[in-house]
């Protein structure tokens, strides 16, 4: 057991002074006034930082120099959570992007005989496609791109929402059973690499659309006569939306608008590839060549494919960027991507039972110290 004092406690709804959070195992047992501490329990003093929850990253390709498509391993997975970690990131979806139905079945296997994925940060998979519009497939291999085949969706439901938290699919090219049957097994279903008319998504919405991909980007855009996606999730009432906040695949001001009309439902995500945390150059993706230059990654046509971004960086843009208040930039980190795929029963707050990943960082939001399921790194 051990407590944090001399911090700023961001609790997820407030900031907090003069408090003190007790750890024990991997659960935060309390958090009380400092002058109500045991004198007997360790003390870790943060020196006035800031002490957040631990980031969330629903869509993460890869980091550290590693892909998850590219080696669907354990391995794979611990070393985008020791690199996660680094940049204040504790817990996050391994995002498999179209691929075979053979690699499927072999991350959903992966992530069905890990004795507990959580203890490597992976709060299950997000398969990103293949069930996605060619017209808006980005770096997606055009040959693999397909509509969604009964077999396979009956392995993804059977597994359920424990092992698949999201998948990312083009409601244009999808049937309502479909969407119906992986909802009502636990999976949060994306909208996302689609071309969809307004009227497409407003129809399709009703059977268990709760989610929206990288906000803007590979979807049909908002116009005055056309609606579009971005037009259907920014004026749906339930539809949350991840947004990536490099400053390459979204002006700055978009978010900010997107950011006025969702309020709550929009959350960060990072969308990373291998050269996030690296020095990385180039890499393949799916057996094309992408190119890393001063923090953007694209492929020989200048598409974007992924980003090299970190959360605590994506944060930092909130705040410096889109200026947004240090507590909402960090809920979009950590309670909103929580709330997406219903793990904010556990995750995304500093409070009493809640797992104990915390993030320790200075007045520039440099993260000066990290705490995992209790652990401190």
């Amino acid at each position: 057991m051990f407590a944090l004092i001399n911090g700023r406690v961001f609790d997820g709804k407030n900031f907090l002074d003069n408090k003190v959070v007790i750890v024990e195992g991997d659960k935060i047992t309390d958090i009380i006034d400092l002058n109500d501490l045991d004198d007997h329990i360790e003390k870790r003093d943060v020196k006035g930082g800031y002490i957040t929850p631990g980031f969330i990253d629903l869509q993460l390709n890869g980091c550290g120099g590693v892909l998850f498509n590219d080696d669907i391993s354990e391995g794979t997975l611990e070393v985008m959570n020791e690199t996660n970690i680094k940049y204040g990131c504790t817990s996050f979806l391994p995002t498999l992007i179209t691929s075979t139905d053979e690699n499927i079945r072999k991350a959903l296997e992966l992530v069905k005989g890990m004795d507990n994925p959580e203890d490597l940060g992976v709060l299950g998979l997000h398969l990103e496609g293949p069930y996605i519009s060619v017209e808006k497939r980005g770096v997606h291999r055009e040959d693999l791109v397909r509509v969604l085949d009964n077999s396979v969706v009956d392995d993804i439901a059977a597994a359920g929402g424990d092992i698949t938290k999201i998948l990312t699919l083009a409601p244009e090219n999808a049937k309502p059973e479909h969407i119906q049957q992986l909802a009502k097994s636990g999976i949060n279903v994306a909208l996302g690499h689609t071309n969809a008319t307004y009227e497409e998504v407003i129809e399709k919405e009703k059977y268990g659309i709760t989610l929206a991909t990288h906000l803007f980007n590979a979807m049909s855009p908002l116009t005055h006569r056309e609606p579009g996606v971005v037009g259907a999730v920014l004026n749906s009432d339930n539809i949350m939306a991840g947004i990536i906040a490099d400053g390459l695949h979204n002006h700055y001001s978009s978010i900010q608008i997107a950011k006025k009309i969702m309020g709550e439902r929009l959350y960060l995500v990072t969308d990373a590839v291998a050269p996030a945390g690296t020095n990385m150059e180039s890499f393949i993706f799916e057996g094309k060549k992408v190119f890393h230059r001063d923090g953007k990654c694209f492929d020989e046509n200048g598409t974007l494919g992924g980003a090299a971004i970190t959360m605590i960086d994506s944060v930092k843009n909130l705040v410096n960027h889109v200026k947004l208040p240090l507590e909402e930039a960090v809920r979009m980190a950590t309670l909103y991507p929580a709330k997406a795929v219903k793990v904010d029963n556990r995750y995304g707050l500093i409070k009493r039972g809640y797992i104990a990943d915390l993030v320790v960082m200075d007045m520039d939001l440099n993260i000066s110290e990290m705490i995992v399921k209790g652990k401190i790194l």
